[in-house]
Parts: C-alpha cells; sequence; structure tokens
C-alpha cells in the first residue's frame, strides 16, 4: 500500500493543472446590452471555450430566446451552417440550419431568478487550414419546463479567430447580470 501511495502521489505532481486559461469576463450591467463582444483574442492557445449565464431584458414571460455568434464581425448568414438536438422532457428534435449563426439560449426576463447557460467550444480557433468548428450545450428551466439542446456549427472561414459577438437572434437584449467569461485552452504539449 504504502508504495501505491508513493506511487500515487509522484504522478498528482506532474499533471498540468494550468491547461485553461481566464482571459476575459463581460457582466451586463444594469442598463442592459444590445452584445458581448471578446476583443483583442491571443492565438497562442489550441481551443477556446466561453461559458455564459443569459437572461433576455424583455417584457415576455420566461420564454427563450435563440442566442448567435459572430467571428471577426462576419454576419453573413451564409459562411455559417448549424446542426441542433434537442429534448424538453416530453419530447425530441432535431435538424440542420443553413445560412445560420444560432447556437444557444437565452432566458426571458419573467422570472428574476432564471438564466439559461451556454458552454461553447470553439476548437482549433487559430488554425488557419482549416474551417472553424463550435459546439455548445445549452439548456433551461422555467419551474418545470425547459430544454437542452446540442448545437454544432461550422464557420466556412480559414480566419483565425481574434474576436466573438454574442447577440439575439430577434428582439431583445442581454439583462442585468447576463455574464460570458471566455478561457483560452492549451494543447498538449
Amino acid at each position: 500500500m504504502l508504495i501505491l501511495g508513493i506511487t500515487a502521489s509522484s504522478l498528482l505532481q506532474n499533471i498540468d493543472t494550468g491547461v485553461m486559461d481566464p482571459l476575459q469576463v463581460i457582466t451586463v450591467g444594469p442598463s442592459g446590452a444590445a452584445n458581448v463582444a471578446f476583443t483583442n483574442i491571443p492565438s497562442t492557445y489550441q481551443h477556446l471555450q466561453i461559458r455564459g449565464i443569459a437572461k433576455a431584458a424583455a417584457t415576455a414571460s420566461d420564454s427563450a430566446y435563440d442566442l448567435r455568434l459572430s467571428f471577426n464581425s462576419n454576419t453573413t448568414g451564409s459562411d455559417y451552417n448549424e446542426h441542433y438536438l434537442y429534448g424538453n422532457g416530453s419530447s425530441v428534435g432535431a435538424g440542420v440550419n443553413t445560412n445560420n449563426r444560432i447556437i444557444g439560449t437565452s432566458m426571458g426576463s419573467g422570472n428574476a431568478s432564471m438564466f439559461a447557460i451556454n458552454v461553447y467550444d470553439i476548437l482549433d480557433y487559430a488554425n488557419t487550414n482549416k474551417y472553424k468548428t463550435v459546439r455548445t450545450l445549452s439548456g433551461w428551466d422555467a419551474n418545470g419546463s425547459g430544454q437542452v439542446t446540442f448545437f454544432s456549427q461550422v464557420w466556412m472561414k480559414t480566419n483565425a479567430i481574434n474576436s466573438i459577438t454574442i447577440d439575439f437572434n430577434t428582439g431583445p437584449s442581454f439583462g442585468q447580470h447576463s455574464q460570458f467569461a471566455l478561457y483560452g485552452i492549451k494543447g498538449a504539449e
């Protein structure tokens, strides 16, 4: 047992715990925000991850609103394609949307304590030899109703991503306390 404990202890000392670096955090203030934008993203990581909680500054009830991403200020719908799979407890669905930047959800402002969550993985964002792929896990709950959605998206450009904007597909702006954090993920060394 002592040998196993020494071996396990020495292995744990060699684990790199700094594989994810916080880069930027944006918290929406009382006046709301039309979008959330991460700029001047360094190209020194292998992947990016955005973790966010979102609420719409709208007068609607607890309805969810679609969020969308754009890279490097490119809002041309034909440069993006999306696949999705969702479930809400009683039904499931899947589909594909061409010419579409939708890739996440936000709660309506009907209940002050409810936010939707979104985790975006942006893979190989600085690689200029391939299109960019995003996968997103998104979900919300409204006291008995709700939905979980898995999105995948391709940005059909080979440019390195140096800025990311998150906004609404239609309608509202972000409500107070919506927050998004950008992380850089290091590659294997």
